[in-house]
């Protein structure tokens, strides 16, 4: 296998090096912490890290699966792709945000630590979220309706997602 001319990277070298630098400043942001925090800080940043990954695989993911499947049948067939992206984005946004929303770790003695509305920019980033998925799907019916009916092509092999579904769309 020869290299690619011009001396461009290669995507495999690419990734190499990139994982290469994100393993490094890990290791660092590690470093840092052990060597700049007390043991229950530690420990507290690892349980904040590790209740964000249970979170996510226990709650968020299932939860956006299963408003995806029952989605399916209920959205048009345009606005589907964007709904599931808008839910993914949501939910993921709405996890990180739970700590501000919820203004733990807020103190009388330090007005400066929760010192905005975060609910405002939260419904802020929502309407954004909302506004992509409304713009995108109807972009895509715009896109649809210009290519015409789709006919039904004999040598590909039937798709049940390709079939209108319950409410005829």
């Amino acid at each position: 296998m020869s290299a690619p001319t011009g001396g461009a990277p290669t995507p495999l070298g690419l990734r190499l090096a990139l994982g290469a630098a994100g393993v490094a400043l890990g290791l660092y942001g590690a470093w840092l912490l052990w060597s700049r925090a007390e043991p229950a800080q530690v420990l507290d940043a690892l349980l904040w890290a590790a209740s964000g990954v249970v979170l996510h695989d226990a709650v968020l993911a299932p939860l956006v699966l299963v408003l995806v499947v029952v989605g399916a049948r209920v959205v048009p067939r345009p606005f589907r792709a964007p709904t599931t992206v808008g839910l993914v984005l949501l939910g993921s946004l709405t996890l990180l945000a739970v700590p501000v929303l919820g203004r733990f770790g807020e103190r009388a003695d330090n007005p400066t630590l929760l010192d905005r509305d975060y609910t405002a920019g939260w419904l802020a980033v929502a309407g954004l979220v909302l506004l992509g998925v409304v713009v995108t799907g109807l972009l895509r019916r715009r896109a649809q309706h210009a290519a015409g009916p789709v006919t039904a092509d004999p040598s590909r092999p039937s798709d049940p997602s390709d079939q209108p579904g319950p409410t005829g769309r």
